[in-house]
């Protein structure tokens, strides 16, 4: 009996703000949402943002007048608006209409003269050009005199074409929140987006550790552009080219296997298996598959799979503009014909577009299988039974898409057909597409998914893209997807691609609603989400996500009533703790979870017997598993 993958914890950041208990969902979808639950994510969203401190349980402006939800959202609601979602790019951020670079410049003699200037001996080139001469001045300086044409490098600036991307909340800083030394965004990212994780668990995480051995935890993480600031790739590549020096950590801190790393080294401190699988766009599809087959194999009972991704630099804007994928200013003053752009409407799935929007990110999800969720009294959010991969075969353009997509949607539709029925995925699914908001996914996502939904008799399916809100967060991207989804499973609102006036005429929808205004159908309409995401090189991946009435229906039915009643039980004290871990971090306290140096095995310690391991710090052993796989080959 295969055992089910659920999702009893989420957290992250992205630029809707902190996704544990749906605060960046809520973000999205604000007009739909009550006063009360409005009026407390912007309050929590001011204090991540500075605008606000919290004294004494109360919230104070920087006067130190105590401000109620009302006054917050009154005084500061639009402010705290404009400075989420996707945006022009902030100049303390990058000033795009300033970009550094070297421009190269050719210097020439003039008839009759020559050029010269002094410089110090320490700054000479090795070896001198063929035409320097070199004139010692003194101790410390030389006359230099050039003779026919040198080229020299000056700094310049120019404004980038690309101006917008989706971005962290204005003034929030995650490697101001616990003891960072040189870490690069991204990894920044990843330790407090984790934290987020699993704090939202209600769950103190060595009381997980201690009901599983050590090798049945998992992590898979990762990130596509490794990490491109200073303090990473970035800082190591361009270093020389400036004048500086490599440091001890760019190299090692750049790899795209730091999240996983990270997580295992500095938050879990866990010894059990580790990954750090990339697909392109589709790569926190890509881990999530493996923690699934994991967990559904018996491998790992508790896996934490994420994403962490730091991409707006003039590195990836440059180089994915080059390649015409990007929506740059001017792209946007023709679609909206005016020459004021709105940047906040920059990223426009399946409406007129042209191009997809950067964005920064970082989505993790705690996974369980059923049984331990229920021993635990963990909370369900939700269930992901399958994850499926395709390649697209022979490519003419490895940017282009391609049939694979075909596929994975194809079987995560059967899949949930055979689990479900047909009735259910007809009447109660929706899709969170890719939607990148280019011209080419508008036109080949939907008639993908228009065949798929004609093929299984589905009409008008309710078709939603979380990038319109926070844009393109390359290997997080489809964890923003399915962060939202759990929103919607919350609260019953499909988000309405509201940066489009209406669906552009080349898309494909005979079989599919896309609504430009959120949909409210209630917490109970919505029985299955599927998650799709295409990427570069033919990296297709599409999921099947389960709704948490869902997920209580089939526990029930496995585990019994009076087991399930019990654990409903010993569920009531894990929400308590879960809620207050939200209302101290929408007090700003986000107490993230950073063990260096702390808690470290000595391999001496570690008792090692013929049927068994174990390691101190865990309370279980390691027990060697009977393996008869292939016995029956040597009998």
């Amino acid at each position: 009996m295969s055992r089910l993958p659920v999702i009893v914890g989420f957290g992250g950041y992205n630029a809707a703000g902190r996704s544990s208990f749906h605060h960046g969902f809520r973000r999205t979808v604000l007009e739909s949402m009550d006063t009360q639950a409005r009026q407390e994510t912007l309050a929590g969203l001011a204090v991540m943002m500075k605008l606000l401190r919290v004294v004494d349980g109360a919230y104070q402006d920087q006067d130190g007048k105590t401000l109620s939800l009302a006054e917050i959202d009154a005084r500061l609601g639009e402010q705290i608006l404009a400075s989420t979602l996707v945006r022009r790019i902030e100049k303390s951020y990058l000033d795009v209409d300033a970009a550094h670079w070297q421009k190269s410049i050719t210097l020439s003699e003039t008839s009759g003269s020559q050029l010269s200037f002094i410089a110090s001996r320490k700054q000479l080139p090795e070896p001198l050009p063929a035409n320097w001469t070199v004139e010692p001045l003194n101790a410390a300086e030389v006359r230099v005199t050039l003779h026919d044409n040198c080229e020299f490098k000056v700094d310049s600036y120019r404004a980038l074409p690309v101006k917008s991307a989706g971005q962290l909340p204005s003034g929030f800083e995650p490697a101001e929140l616990y003891n960072s030394r040189f870490h690069p965004r991204g990894l920044s990212m990843a330790v407090v987006g984790v934290t987020d994780a699993l704090r939202s668990t209600g769950l103190p995480w060595q009381s997980i550790v201690d009901r599983v051995a050590p090798d049945e935890i998992a992590v898979f993480a990762s990130c596509i552009m490794s990490q491109l600031d200073e303090n990473g790739f970035g800082g190591l590549m361009q270093s020389r080219l400036k004048g500086g020096r490599v440091t001890a950590k760019q190299l090692a801190l750049g790899l795209n296997t730091m999240p996983a790393d990270f997580i295992n080294a500095y938050v879990l401190g866990s010894v059990g298996t580790t990954g750090a699988i990339t697909g392109a766009c589709a790569t926190f599809l890509y881990n999530l598959q493996k923690g699934i087959e994991q967990i559904a194999a018996g491998k790992a009972r508790v896996v934490i799979v994420g994403s962490s991704e730091a991409p707006i630099n003039q590195e990836c804007i440059e180089g994915y503009g080059a390649m015409g994928a990007l929506a740059t200013e001017d792209g946007l003053r023709q679609i909206e014909g005016k020459e004021q752009v709105d940047f906040r409407r920059a990223s426009r799935p399946f409406g007129e577009n042209c191009g997809f929007t950067l964005a920064e990110a970082c989505q993790f999800v705690v996974l369980m299988d059923d049984a331990l969720a229920l021993e635990l009294g963990a909370d369900i959010h939700g269930a992901v039974p399958d994850v499926f991969i395709n390649a697209d075969g022979f490519k003419k353009s490895i940017s282009a898409p391609g049939p694979g997509n075909y596929l994975t949607m194809a079987k995560a539709v059967a899949s949930a057909v055979q689990l479900l029925g047909s009735d259910a995925v007809r009447q109660r699914s929706f899709i969170h597409a890719h939607g990148s908001s280019t011209p080419a996914n508008r036109v080949t996502e939907s008639e993908l998914l228009d065949r798929i939904a004609a093929a299984f008799a589905i009409e008008q399916w309710p078709v939603t893209a979380v990038k319109a809100f926070v844009g393109h967060s390359l290997a997080t991207a489809s964890g923003d997807q399915l962060i939202a989804a759990l929103g919607s499973f919350k609260y019953g609102v499909i988000p309405g691609i509201k940066t489009i006036d209406g669906v552009a005429d080349d898309v494909h929808q005979q079989h599919l609603s896309i609504a430009t205004e959120d949909r409210k159908v209630g917490a109970q309409a919505l029985d299955v989400c599927f998650i799709n995401s295409k990427g570069f090189g033919g990296n297709n991946a599409s999921g099947v996500v389960l709704a948490p009435h869902v997920v209580e229906r089939m526990l029930r039915k496995r585990h019994g009533e009076a087991a399930f009643a019990d654990y409903c039980a010993r569920r009531e004290q894990t929400r308590a703790a879960a809620r207050q871990y939200d209302q101290q971090a929408l007090l700003g306290q986000l107490d993230i979870i950073y063990n260096f140096g702390n808690d470290l095995i000595d391999d001496q310690a570690i008792e090692l017997g013929d049927t068994q391991v174990k390691v101190p710090g865990f309370a279980q052993p390691l027990v060697f598993k009977q393996d008869d796989r292939y016995r029956d080959m040597l009998d």
